[in-house]
């Protein structure tokens, strides 16, 4: 073995979801460490961090190794397996720089650092020239064995872990010859994993576990699941030992029927801790949520505006600057300026009420929190979530300011010209927070009050159908020649805005990032130099012809 150079390799295993479940020892190493290295794919957004977040310390450095594929194909000469490869030499070379320069480097892994995690790609490449030791953490199959609240084995029972990348065939004489199964790697590999369930006989007395511990746990009969609306992170468990208890399916969406008043009785909204802080002494210790001084804390709700920093108001940037904790969707929170002493709390987009509960919570004990939305914080985002809220009994005390911001709709209309010129209306095409039935009804009645419509969340990764039926809706009130804008990530570093018309617009096209603009009777588009201008008349009558 070659000299061990003085900088040491930490494999940190954060647990499966939850940053308390955290060990101490891992929160004190990545507090302490001088480089804080995690894993993403391609959008950016790694889970590891966000669970390590609360133990971050102002100052360290971040390595973020991104993927350069995942799931889609690649070009890469060497295929999948190339690209892959590669990306863990280069990842290596990174990490290796720093661990020659002295500096001490915790690679975060969610779960276990040892199990079906990342770490050991970069434990095979750096371990034989630095010192390298791994902090375990609580895996997945406990963390959902937890969840269940039953045993998985007992006695002489064998429990066999199975990846459901498996072929079907061998995947259910594992099954078949087991007391006890853990699936991993799920995602789009369960409907092969339910047949081979069926297939083995053990789809009945199989459960689904989906992001255990987290914000957005959820627990389900394998059978009920729907299989377009499986991450990968999640696991099917098929206990050994009969449940002598029943194990009732339930989400996110049950929290209502959690004790928010009891502090910490809610994993949901309590406050993470915050991150360790060296004392004089040399040693580390975990501050607490803050103390109220005397002076009430209080929730402001920003919008940051579609994308561009220079649409930020400088009344949000001032209550951005001045807040000590801010809260907020990842992607959003990533739009803001880091600040030294300011705590970031960041999650999932599904998770509304909880995170309006938890900056609540937060302000109700002395902070200053920003809760952070794109675009206008009262348009389809968290300013109604955080005053529903407040409404609660325990959080009436708790002032909560509303700051607006430039809304998407308008930033998308102001590329093109004045496509919302007249009376017009915003729908959003998501049918999670209200049944589809409703959507179909408004935008049918908006397309027969002929006015302009702008449409939000329009198509999503697992949403697709409801473009195509939108525009069937629509076609039933106005022409095909009717103009439509399609603007995406307007702001952005990957803006695009194009005008077509209701009959050939190509739902594909759309994704979550896209705005589109419905045009009235008075809508009119001609072409310029610039481009395409489209402007709707305020009058009646006297509009010029297409």
């Amino acid at each position: 073995m070659s000299e061990i150079s003085t900088g040491k390799l930490w494999g940190i295993g954060l647990g499966p979801g939850d940053p308390e479940l955290v060990t101490v020892k891992a929160a004190r190493l990545i507090a302490e460490a001088d480089v804080v290295a995690f894993h993403s794919a391609k959008h950016g957004r790694s889970i590891s961090r966000a669970i390590a977040e609360p133990y971050l310390r102002p100052g360290q450095i971040e390595e973020h190794l991104v993927y350069p594929v995942t799931v889609e194909t690649t070009d890469h000469p060497g295929g999948y397996q190339g690209a892959i490869d590669e990306f863990y030499e280069q990842a290596a070379q990174r990490l290796a720089a720093h661990l020659a320069a002295g500096r001490t480097v915790a690679l975060l892994a969610a779960g276990d650092p040892l199990f079906y995690s990342s770490y050991m790609h970069m434990h095979r490449r750096l371990a034989d020239r630095f010192d390298a030791e791994i902090v375990p953490g609580i895996t997945s199959v406990s963390a959902a064995s937890a969840a269940l609240g039953t045993p998985l084995v007992e006695g002489e029972q064998v429990l066999t872990v199975l990846p459901g990348t498996m072929p079907v065939d061998q995947l259910t004489e594992r099954l078949r010859t087991t007391d006890a199964a853990a699936i991993m790697k799920l995602g789009r590999t369960y409907p092969g994993v339910r047949r081979a369930l069926s297939e083995s006989g053990r789809l009945a007395d199989a459960y689904y576990v989906e992001r255990a511990s987290s914000t957005r746990e959820r627990v389900l009969a394998a059978a009920d699941v729907d299989d377009a609306e499986v991450p990968y992170f999640a696991i099917t468990l098929v206990p050994g030992p009969k449940p002598t208890t029943p194990i009732r399916a339930r989400s996110a969406a049950d929290a209502p029927s959690i004790d928010r008043s009891t502090a910490g009785s809610d994993r949901l909204t309590a406050t993470p801790p915050r991150p360790a802080t060296p004392t004089h002494a040399g040693e580390s210790v975990l501050s607490q949520a803050p103390e109220s001084d005397g002076a009430p804390g209080e929730v402001v709700v920003v919008g940051l505006g579609p994308g561009d920093a220079a649409w930020t108001t400088p009344q949000v940037s001032e209550a951005l600057a001045a807040a000590t904790d801010l809260v907020g969707y990842t992607t959003y929170i990533d739009r803001v300026p880091q600040r030294a002493g300011q705590q970031r709390h960041a999650s999932d987009n599904k998770v509304e009420s909880e995170r309006a509960a938890m900056a609540l919570d937060l302000a109700k004990r002395g902070a200053r929190v920003a809760v952070v939305s794109s675009g206008d914080p009262g348009v389809f985002a968290m300013a109604a979530a955080v005053l529903e809220v407040s409404a609660e009994p325990q959080f009436q005390d708790v002032a909560v300011r509303v700051l607006p911001g430039l809304t998407a709709a308008n930033a998308v209309a102001s590329r093109v010209g004045a496509p919302l010129g007249h009376d017009y209306a915003m729908i959003s095409l998501s049918d999670r927070l209200k049944p589809w039935d409703v959507v179909a009804q408004r935008l049918s009645a908006v397309a027969a009050a002929d006015m302009a419509i702008a449409i939000y969340n329009p198509a999503s990764s697992q949403r697709r159908w409801q473009v195509g039926a939108m525009r069937e809706l629509l076609l039933e009130h106005r022409p095909p020649r009717t103009p439509v804008v399609l603007g995406r990530d307007v702001g952005g570093p990957t803006e695009s805005v194009r005008v077509t018309t209701l009959g050939e617009l190509d739902p594909d096209e759309v994704d979550m990032r896209t705005l589109l603009i419905i045009g009235s009777s008075t809508t009119t588009t001609f072409d310029t130099p610039e481009g395409t201008r489209v402007f709707t008349s305020r009058r009646y009558g006297s509009v010029p012809s297409r």
